[in-house]
């Protein structure tokens, strides 16, 4: 892959389930080591993108190439770490048991897959909780779990559902500290949120309502062309242009 080419390419993109259509005419590029926020509300189909990006779900019509590779596509998985909305937890079991496993998956061995369990749990402040069982877990400390789960094999993209849903502040300033981190390492982060100071420290953002992309820029673009003063304002006032 050239060095500036997209790591992810999405051309004029649509979705329909039943003949409800949930995403329409969606092109998009994302390009390496940014950190690319999906910007809407609750049923504006941040999610059903992120399925089509991650090989879950197929589009009705258009193209979505990750890596040049046009999804889905099973060996492309292995370059993604992907974090549901949904925690994909064993709850009877342990913490590490869960890490364990999905390590196996990634190919993770030996002192490998030691190294990098304790890494991902100290990025997400659960080092202590290592032998806990998940059904003992808070619901944040579950979405932390999923997380160093979806960091464990070092993937070159990641794609993140609402990371932060259900974090306290503190730790989600460290966890934030982490992905910009990944990113100067060479990391693509693509995430969801409908947080608007989550979405001004993303590097791009792309505003999505009613499953259509309605603006994408530079978050501090985004607020200067729209003549508004935040993201916030700035989302309505795209979203009122545009409907």
């Amino acid at each position: 892959m050239a060095p500036n080419s997209p790591v992810i390419r999405i051309s004029d993109a649509s979705k329909q389930f039943n003949k409800k259509t949930v995403l329409e005419h969606i092109s998009l590029e994302v390009f390496p080591a940014e950190t690319f926020g999906l910007l809407g509300p609750s049923g504006s189909g941040k999610t059903t993108l992120v399925k089509l990006l991650t090989g879950i779900d197929k589009a009705t019509s258009g193209s979505i190439e990750v890596f040049n590779t046009l999804m889905p596509n099973l060996p492309i998985l292995s370059k993604i770490g992907y974090m549901a909305q949904s925690d994909a937890l064993y709850t009877e079991l342990s913490a590490l048991e869960n890490l364990d496993f999905y390590a196996a998956l990634y190919g993770l061995k030996g002192y490998r897959r030691k190294q990098r369990i304790s890494t991902v749990m100290e990025i997400v402040s659960l080092q202590d909780h290592l032998h806990k069982k998940v059904n003992q877990y808070s619901g944040g400390m579950k979405r932390r779990l999923s997380l160093a789960i979806a960091l464990l094999h070092e993937p070159p993209l990641l794609v993140l559902d609402e990371p932060t849903v259900g974090i306290d502040p503190l730790l989600r300033q460290a966890i934030w500290t982490e992905l910009k981190a990944l990113n100067v390492k060479g990391t693509t982060i693509i995430m969801t949120t409908h947080v608007m100071d989550e979405a001004e420290k993303c590097d791009r953002l792309g505003m999505i309502r009613d499953g259509r992309l309605i603006a994408v820029d530079t978050p501090s673009a985004l607020i200067e062309q729209s003549g508004k003063a935040s993201i916030e304002e700035a989302f309505i006032h795209y979203g009122g242009v545009q409907s």
